[in-house]
């Protein structure tokens, strides 16, 4: 197996290629059952119990990890998407990105004890939970996630800024009303940004809570705020989702189009519609009725008389 085949495997599978899949398959399956066990093991009569076979399963997945991590590194070197560069730079621009980051952490938890042995072994279970990441190798949601929120950064710092606001103003005036009859839990307004952060995300565990009238008048305030905000965050975020699904859209509509000039899908044509259609996550039944909407478009066109 050559070095593009390797990258080709290890990396997110087309749809017509069934080893890659398989391997993407496999590698969720064991990173979902790393967390699984990293859950187990704060578990003390699991632990006891179970420990030996815990330790071992994390030696066998830290080994595929590395492997892999190894693999990737070395089939960097035939990244098409980085033409012009040379291998090495092509190995250094995947140990540095995020998904190298992330590659990295997925084995590192396990080798810090060999050169660091009093870490505390909590500290790494926590760590060990950044293998989660891992699945954004197979999966674009992590980056659709983020890439929303790009296209509204705009709107979304906005609204940080007035829940920054709000946080603070709160915090004063509830400090301001509560300090002297409640000296131990509003001692600081720092203090009080803990009652202020948990009423404006609507939590309200309730721990600490306004007695004076004025301070129940700011934590009514405070309530109303967060509400305000956290629609505003969530309707930014949902909004910005539903517009990037109509953009794919749009641009696989925009390539159906392009393949349909000549009134025929060739071979290639269709398989790089199917992926596209992978990669903007259009189901099938949507793919068929873009398709064959726009082919009873032109179909209509070519019959309109001139």
């Amino acid at each position: 197996m050559n070095r593009q085949r390797i990258m080709e495997v290890v990396n997110a599978a087309k749809p017509n290629d069934p080893a890659s899949r398989i391997c993407d398959i496999l590698l969720s399956i064991l990173i979902l059952l790393n967390l699984l066990a990293v859950c187990l093991e704060s578990v003390e009569t699991i632990n006891q119990k179970f420990g030996l076979v815990l330790f071992y399963f994390e030696i066998f997945s830290v080994s595929v990890f590395a492997f892999e991590y190894v693999l990737r590194i070395w089939s960097a070197a035939d990244n098409k998407k980085l033409k012009g560069e040379s291998p090495l730079r092509k190995r250094f621009n995947y140990i540095f990105s995020f998904t190298g980051f992330i590659d990295l952490m997925a084995i590192l938890p396990s080798i810090l004890p060999l050169f660091f042995g009093g870490i505390d072994l909590r500290w790494l279970r926590v760590l060990r939970l950044f293998r989660l990441l891992k699945i954004s190798h197979y999966s674009s949601a992590l980056e659709d996630f983020f890439s929303a929120l790009y296209e509204e950064r705009k709107s979304f710092f906005a609204t940080i800024y007035l829940l920054a606001i709000a946080l603070f103003l709160s915090s004063s005036l509830v400090y301001l009303a509560e300090y002297e009859v409640q000296p131990e839990e509003f001692k600081s307004i720092p203090h009080a940004m803990w009652w202020s952060l948990i009423t404006l995300t609507t939590v309200g565990y309730g721990d600490v809570s306004p007695i004076t009238p004025f301070g129940k008048l700011v934590g009514a305030f405070t309530a109303l705020m967060g509400v305000c905000t956290v629609a505003l965050l969530t309707g930014i975020v949902a909004s910005a989702f539903a517009n990037q699904l109509a953009r794919k859209r749009q641009m696989f509509e925009a390539e159906v189009s392009s393949a349909l000039e000549d009134g025929v899908l060739t071979g290639d044509e269709v398989e790089h519609l199917n992926s596209l259609k992978e990669n903007y996550h259009i189901s099938d039944e949507q793919a068929r009725a873009i398709i064959n909407m726009l082919s009873n478009n032109r179909e209509n066109n070519e019959n309109k008389p001139n």
